[in-house]
């Protein structure tokens, strides 16, 4: 059986729009970037782990922690762009990506993405999602949610709540997280596929391979992670970590 090889790839933007500087972020005196990569490396099937970052300064904080990084471009629209730069300049059968806003993360969150030994050879892309339990966050727009098919293939995802409970109050909302991976050939469908309108509305760049009747496979999974979106967000989960960590 040959052999596969599994990276992981923490996108780390310097220049958010909401948030600037979030991957430094301090949390328990360590840099949000750090907390991401802590988690990841727990994970024994990652061959490697990076940080992809277009900022020297996440570089340079990075290198401080003995954290390996990959400069990429600052022109990239959408997180998958830089993942595919990254797919060019490191070789590897699948790519595990771990958005570094997400300090919260647990190593059995990021297993549960990976593939089994029978599907390496499968054009591969699953994105973790949860169900959403605070009614809130079903209408904030930061949450990406979802509707799949019986099968748990994505069928439509949007930062509008769907579906629309016309008939029946009794849905279970839920949302994407920041944790998906995809085989090379995925990541070059993805870069050599127009963005179409519907993708560039909703800002949800899964949906350049749904929309193409590519599957994505939904991983359900009960987790209590949360994006650190906005400074509120860095402050509840400052608050959650001190209890976690004691």
């Amino acid at each position: 059986m040959k052999t596969v090889k599994i990276i992981g790839i923490i996108p780390s933007r310097y220049k958010s729009s909401r948030f600037e500087g979030k991957p430094l972020a301090d949390i328990l005196g360590k840099p949000m970037v750090w907390w991401v990569f802590r988690a990841a490396s727990r994970v024994e099937l990652l061959d490697e782990v990076y940080v992809a970052t277009e900022d020297r300064r996440v570089k340079r904080v990075c290198d401080q922690y003995n954290i390996p990084v990959i400069m990429t471009s600052d022109k990239h629209k959408t997180p998958n762009d830089r993942i595919y730069e990254v797919s060019t300049k490191v070789n590897s059968d699948i790519y595990v990506v771990i958005l570094g806003d997400e300090p919260l993360i647990e190593p059995d969150a990021i297993r549960a993405v990976l593939p089994d030994r029978e599907r390496m050879s499968e054009f591969y892309v699953t994105n973790l999602v949860t169900e959403i339990k605070d009614p809130a966050q079903v209408i904030d727009c930061t949450n990406n949610k979802l509707i799949t098919n019986q099968k748990n293939e994505i069928i439509y995802a949007s930062r509008s709540p769907i579906p629309y409970p016309k008939g029946s109050l009794n849905i279970k909302y839920r949302k994407i997280l920041g944790i998906s991976a995809m085989c090379k050939e995925a990541l070059e469908f993805y870069h050599n596929t127009p963005r179409s309108e519907v993708e560039r509305a909703e800002e949800i760049d899964l949906l350049r391979w749904v929309e193409n009747g590519k599957k994505v496979v939904a991983i359900d999974y009960d987790s209590e992670m949360l994006s650190v979106d906005t400074p509120k967000d860095l402050e509840e989960v400052r608050k959650i970590m001190a209890i976690r960590e004691g």
